[in-house]
């Protein structure tokens, strides 16, 4: 979020920080929610897709959702090394990747213990990671209270900017962080009573997410100057709000930060694998797990790739990123709204209290706010252009190979839907 300010100004990054819920968290988490409700199984939104539309829609949906992170768990190695300059700021390159490493695969172990341990830790990271910055928060509230800064509005976008530059990468890179309600669905089969979990869990936590980034952000930045905000600057933001102790604390929860991430986002992606392999369209292997449910090819794979794509630099493949997202999201809410007509007695504890064409609508506003991200940035020839090329390129590799596998998606085809 630092870099969002620094990258757009302060006014619009903060217009972002509150309509970016409303206009695209909240239809997401509301869909997503009858969705888990309604299916809530091991594979989530391939499941449902695949459900609504058969074998083919559900196999390009859960390619889409297993390459896309290729592109989006590399980010968060890079923020470990980031966090971790603060103490060495010598690291070299090398330095930096081992440490990228010891992230995937630290992430790796904790993962082949089970699920529950996953989730356990991942409680003690949010109580590791929250609790400087609620210091920080307090503190440049009380300077903010006191006279020591301003409403921090202006300059609306950044110097150096047009306005439809600027809310392009904003709209990206504020989606990026109100993003992946749908993402712990693949563990539907993994949860208690996952159909009343599920929506409950996304009530709870988007409220929460968003009141975390309002705190964190405005009063530090009513007590900075701006200009500073940058990826990775939260260690120099808090040392200018209370000094290097909160500065040094406040960088070893990025570290930490960035580990959660990867950990708990490998857990749901691994998942993918796992039920493409179940389904006959990946290797067997893939699709087997041990006395735990945890699939440890599927995880081991998928660290394989991650510790590849860690060496590659993805700064102009943002557009990628979310083109690719947003084409796998717009097949799960055309699977609720096909689902909603074809077996309107499908239904779980949550259900949105709308028909069809209102449901149409709420689908609508995501998506609709991804495609003006992706238009936005396509702009620019230099960073959009090339994340547009790579998404058509590995969504055409996914296709080719399910056309040229028969026997595979025969065999898929001939499953039972759950």
């Amino acid at each position: 979020m630092e870099g969002l300010v620094g990258a757009v100004g302060p006014g619009l990054a903060l217009l972002l920080l509150v309509a970016t819920p409303l206009l695209y968290s909240v239809p997401e988490a509301l869909l997503i929610g009858e969705l888990a409700s309604m299916l809530p199984i091991e594979g989530g939104y391939y499941q449902w897709v695949k459900r609504a539309f058969g074998p083919f829609v559900g196999f390009v949906n859960g390619w889409l959702s297993w390459i896309y992170p290729l592109i989006d768990m590399a980010i968060y190695p890079v923020l470990l090394v980031q966090y971790a300059h603060w103490f060495l700021p010598q690291l070299s390159g090398l330095g930096g990747w081992g440490l990228a490493l010891a992230l995937i695969w630290g992430a790796t172990w904790l993962n082949l213990r089970g699920t529950r341990i996953v989730g356990t830790a991942s409680g003690w990271f949010v109580a590791a990671v929250l609790a400087p910055f609620a210091v920080l928060a307090a503190v440049a509230l009380a300077r903010w209270l006191g006279g020591a800064g301003r409403l921090p509005v202006t300059p609306f976008h950044a110097a150096g900017t047009s306005f439809l530059g600027a809310l392009g990468l904003g709209i990206s890179q504020s989606i990026w962080n109100y993003s992946g309600w749908d993402n712990a669905s693949t563990l539907g089969g993994e949860i208690d009573q996952a159909g009343r979990t599920y929506p409950r869990a996304l009530a709870r936590t988007l409220p929460l997410v968003t009141a975390v980034y309002v705190m964190a952000i405005l009063p530090a930045l009513a007590v900075t100057d701006w200009r500073l905000w940058r990826d990775g600057a939260w260690p120099d933001i808090a040392a200018g709000v209370l000094g290097p102790g909160l500065a040094a604390w406040i960088a070893a929860a990025g570290m930490v930060s960035a580990f959660a991430l990867f950990n708990a986002l490998l857990l749901s992606y691994s998942r993918i694998p796992l039920v493409l392999a179940q389904d006959g369209l990946l290797p067997a292997l893939l699709g087997r797990t041990d006395a735990r449910g945890t699939p440890r090819a599927a995880v081991i794979a998928s660290a394989i790739a991650y510790s590849g794509f860690v060496l590659l630099s993805f700064g102009g493949l943002l557009a990628a990123d979310v083109l690719l997202y947003t084409a796998a999201l717009a097949l799960e809410f055309a699977a609720l709204i096909r689902l909603r007509r074809r077996e309107p007695e499908l239904r779980g504890s949550f259900r949105v209290p709308a028909g069809v064409p209102a449901l149409v609508g709420l689908a609508a506003l995501p998506v609709l706010l991804l495609l003006v991200a992706v238009a936005l940035e396509v702009r620019s020839r230099e960073i959009g252009l090339p994340g547009v090329l790579v998404a058509a390129a590995l969504t055409a590799v996914g296709i080719i190979g399910y056309r040229l596998l028969p026997r595979r998606a025969s065999t898929a085809a001939s499953l039972e839907d759950p």
